[in-house]
């Protein structure tokens, strides 16, 4: 059964969970890690372009740390290398660098 259903740049993407595993599947029925890890670049750019909403104190101290997080995050996946081996996608972080 899907549990989600996304319509992303014209692709629809239908999450579904089989015995318990989660399998990815979209309208070409394709998947392309590097499209994924584009996307993840673009997001950790877009966390450095974020405005910041007009708190002061905590609250402020609260968003800034949990920017800083995000992009963190968002980076690490997007420089990530990819790869599709028998529907099984891969992530190899070095996180030497």
């Amino acid at each position: 059964m899907p549990t989600d259903v996304q319509n992303v740049d014209g692709v629809w993407l239908i999450a579904c969970i089989y015995g318990g595993s989660l399998s990815l599947m979209t309208s070409e029925n394709q998947f392309n890690p590097e499209d994924m890890l584009r996307r993840f670049r673009e997001r950790a750019e877009s966390v450095k372009r974020r405005n910041l909403p007009p708190v002061g104190g905590e609250e402020r101290k609260q968003f800034l740390r949990q920017a800083q997080i995000d992009f963190q995050d968002f980076s690490i996946i997007g420089d990530a290398e990819a790869s599709l081996k028998g529907g099984v996608l891969q992530l190899t972080v070095d996180l030497r660098a």
